[in-house]
C-alpha cells in the first residue's frame, strides 16, 4: 500500500517565538526533581492514560512502536514488586556495583530500601519489544524506548507529578512478575505521584555541565 501524504495543517505554533517558547519549556523542566518520598494521594487514571498518551507519541524505528507500558496500582502488586526489586538491589549494593559506582551513588543517598515502590499511587513499567506482538522485526528499540521514556517524564512533570526513574538490574523479575511475554523487556521502572508535603531533594539541582560542554556548533 503507497503511503499517503497529506499538508502539515495540524503543526503546533507557539504564540511566542521559538526562543521564547524554548526557554519556558526550558524553566518547566529544569524544575523536575527524581523524587524518592512520595505521598498516597491519588491520581486518576485518566492521568496515567495521557501521560502514557504522550509516550506513544514519540518517534521510533519504521513506526514499529516497540513498546509497552504496564501501571500498576494494586497495593498487592506493588508490594510484590519492591520486594522483588529490593532482593535485587541487596545483590547489587553488596556484590554486584563496583566501588566506583558505590562512591559515584553515595552523594545521592540510595541504598537498597525502595518503601516508595509501595506508597506512590502508581507504578509505570517500561517494557521494550525485541520483536513485535505478530513475531515481525522491530528496528532501533532502545532508541525509540528511551525517547519515549523521556516523553513520558516531560508529559508526568507537566502535569504537576513527581517520578523517579529506577532501574534495578536484573530486571527480569519485572517480566515475572507481571505475566509479559517473552518478546518484552524491562527497560525501566517509573514510580509516579506527588511528593509528600516534607518532601526533601538536594539544596540545588544537581549540577549539569555547561553548555559549552556539550553543545558544539559545526566542525570545531
Amino acid at each position: 500500500m503507497e503511503p499517503q501524504f497529506v499538508p502539515y495543517t495540524d503543526r503546533y505554533v507557539p504564540d511566542a517565538s521559538p526562543e521564547a517558547a524554548a526557554q519556558t519549556f526550558y524553566d518547566v523542566m529544569r524544575r523536575r526533581r527524581s523524587v524518592r518520598e512520595f505521598s498516597d494521594r491519588p491520581v486518576s487514571r485518566e492521568t496515567i492514560e495521557w501521560v502514557v498518551r504522550t509516550a506513544t507519541s514519540a518517534p521510533n524505528g519504521a513506526n514499529k512502536q516497540p513498546w509497552r507500558f504496564v501501571a500498576v496500582q494494586d497495593p498487592a502488586l506493588k508490594r510484590e514488586i519492591r520486594l522483588a526489586a529490593e532482593e535485587e538491589e541487596r545483590e547489587f549494593y553488596a556484590r554486584r556495583a563496583s566501588e566506583r559506582w558505590l562512591a559515584d551513588l553515595a552523594p545521592l543517598g540510595t541504598d537498597e530500601d525502595k518503601g516508595y515502590l509501595e506508597v506512590a499511587p502508581w507504578l509505570i513499567v517500561v517494557f521494550r519489544l525485541v520483536r513485535a506482538d505478530d513475531g515481525g522485526q522491530v528496528y532501533y528499540s532502545d532508541e525509540s524506548v528511551g525517547i519515549a521514556t523521556g516523553f513520558l517524564l516531560a508529559a508526568a512533570h507537566h502535569g504537576g507529578l513527581a517520578t523517579l526513574t529506577h532501574t534495578p538490574s536484573p530486571m527480569k523479575f519485572l517480566s515475572q512478575v507481571l505475566g509479559r511475554p517473552d518478546n518484552e523487556r524491562a527497560y525501566m521502572l517509573i514510580p509516579v505521584g506527588y511528593p509528600t508535603d516534607d518532601c526533601t531533594v538536594p539544596a540545588h539541582a544537581l549540577p549539569r555541565r555547561p553548555l559549552d560542554e556539550v553543545l558544539i556548533f559545526d566542525r570545531p
